[in-house]
């Protein structure tokens, strides 16, 4: 075996080590096969002209199961579509891998942006543990913040697309605790063309399907969008944003109604109505998991290694085994999120992805979480009802 071998680059002969050489092709074959796609190279190293869809996000690009972004985005790849992720843009960032075909998704990321910039006393907050050196670049209300960048740069684009937590929770008109007040919902402010609700899987796939397939996607579940005038059909209506941004009780009351309602319903903001689409159906243990059994390389793209990623240190070697949270309690969002039902993987599919992690080279013996969002509801469920209760009295005084 050779030590060196003669490259032809431009005009010039130059004498390489082989090993260097080995080196550059697998880091060709590391970034073609492990990552979804960063940079404009990397694209031309696919063949690709154009992504099918870009997904825009607040934290660096990890591929982890842990992160919504890369769940969606390996979700879409595994069912056929072109994607690429854009972590953190910057003014010229958005550029970088030109306009999708098919949609914009944006996210503010794991951890909405005003808990990840704020303390509780308001405080802005010196570390963000998904930024490479943990200096904090995460724009308040990223998901408002992101969609306008893509509007500034592509004035008539395909729909923007909200999603994640932060888009998520702030769906319905809603009391903002940095701005002391209730704001409307955060697609009237984004100027977005629609929001996925909740984990998203299914309801991204159904829009991806039907933008390529020129269908109209209003009518998907887990979907909002705004409207002119009230569709058809009958909807169940929350008190208008001008009385819940005035009157607590009023606020209230519409808490209570969209707290409880699962068929759909709509919001007058002003002229015009956030219709929000009825919940998909719950994703079945077969169907979560293929979700955490999909490629993952567990490490942060090598872009976005210019620093230590100090969450990526725990969600490495944690394991996901559950959706979802019947507990519904005052104080957490969850529910509002997730969804009050528990879908759990089967044993051996958490037991698999175990394995891999433990083949996983700087694996140290630990595994840092076995869990879902809550505390341990792996497996539970109601023995004597289908699907979420509206309250809980059935737990008192006895179960």
């Amino acid at each position: 075996m050779f030590d060196y071998c003669l490259l032809v680059i431009g005009y010039y002969l130059v004498i390489v080590p082989w090993n260097l050489v080995i080196s550059g092709l697998s880091g060709l074959w590391y970034m073609k096969t492990i990552f979804l796609p960063t940079t404009s190279s990397e694209m031309r190293a696919l063949g690709w002209d154009q992504a099918d869809v870009i997904l825009v996000t607040g934290d660096a690009y990890i591929d982890s199961p842990y992160v919504g972004v890369s769940v969606i985005g390996r979700y879409l790849q595994k069912h056929g579509f072109k994607v690429g992720v854009i972590g953190q843009p910057s003014d010229k960032d958005i550029l970088r891998l030109g306009e999708p075909c098919l949609f914009w998704g944006v996210t503010g990321g794991c951890i909405d942006s005003m808990v990840a910039n704020y303390t509780p006393l308001k405080k802005w907050r010196k570390q963000d543990d998904y930024t490479p050196g943990g200096l904090n670049r995460r724009p308040d209300r990223a998901v408002i913040a992101y969609a306008n960048l893509i509007r500034r740069h592509f004035k008539h684009t395909v729909p923007i697309v909200l999603g994640g937590i932060e888009a998520s929770l702030r769906r319905v008109a809603h009391y903002d605790y940095w701005d002391n007040k209730v704001r409307r919902s955060v697609l009237f402010d984004a100027k977005a063309d629609a929001l996925v609700y909740g984990m998203g899987e299914k309801t991204v796939l159904a829009l991806a399907r039907s933008c390529q397939d020129n269908k109209d996607w209003r009518s998907i579940p887990g979907l909002c969008y705004i409207a002119k005038d009230k569709p058809s059909g009958h909807w169940e209506e929350l008190c208008a944003f001008e009385e819940v941004s005035s009157d607590k009780d009023k606020f209230w009351q519409m808490f209570d109604v969209f707290s409880k309602n699962t068929k759909g319903f709509l919001q007058k903001h002003n002229d015009r109505y956030l219709v929000h689409n009825h919940a998909p159906a719950m994703l079945t243990s077969k169907e979560l998991d293929e979700i955490y059994e999909l490629p993952y390389s567990r490490d942060a793209h090598p872009f976005y290694k210019t620093g230590e990623i100090r969450a990526l240190e725990t969600i490495r070697q944690s394991v996901t085994t559950h959706q979802g949270c019947f507990g519904q309690c005052h104080f957490c969002a969850i529910a509002a999120h997730q969804g009050k039902q528990v879908v759990s993987r089967s044993e051996s599919s958490v037991l698999a992805e175990v394995k891999t992690i433990t083949q996983l080279p700087r694996f140290n013996g630990i595994i840092y979480d076995v869990g879902g969002p809550t505390a341990n509801m792996y497996g539970c469920g109601c023995q004597k009802k289908e699907g979420a209760c509206s309250a809980k009295s059935c737990l008192m005084p006895q179960v």
